[in-house]
């Protein structure tokens, strides 16, 4: 008996207006593009990370003023942005570092099968996620 299989579209091709509506990127496709996404938001905000390290570490009287930002905020930006901030950030590094570990070990073991791709990008968001999760609630004062 035979059964009739819906043959599947294939993208040669990639019409922007036509065929991007339709197209279902892989989990391992948006790993990577959430990889590139992170280590360009890492590199934007650098300025920031580094006023950041900077005042946490210059003298008491900077490390006070460190704290008060995620108290009262910073300038004309609010304390709970400047925690949707740094938790971005934070987010950004543990994605990237999960990522680039993910990255590093298909390169060294030339792991690249379909069935690898999906299930290291599958633990590579969950872990990101989850510690993200976790320091996310502490720096939102949940524990």
């Amino acid at each position: 008996m035979t059964e009739i299989h819906k043959k599947r579209p294939e993208f040669r091709n990639i019409n922007a207006f036509k065929d991007l509506t339709t197209y279902r990127l892989p989990l391992a496709g948006w790993v990577s593009i959430l990889h590139r996404a992170s280590g360009a938001m890492m590199f934007l905000l650098l300025p920031f990370i580094v006023w950041l390290f900077d005042t946490s570490l210059s003298s008491e009287i900077s490390f006070t003023r460190f704290s008060s930002a995620f108290i009262v905020g910073i300038g004309i930006f609010p304390a709970w942005f400047v925690k949707l901030v740094v938790l971005a950030l934070i987010w950004a590094y543990l994605h990237h570092l999960c990522a680039g570990v993910r990255h590093l070990y298909m390169d060294t073991h030339h792991a690249v099968s379909k069935e690898f791709g999906k299930s290291s990008a599958i633990v590579t968001l969950s872990i990101s996620w989850i510690l993200t999760i976790g320091l996310g609630a502490k720096l939102f004062g949940l524990y």
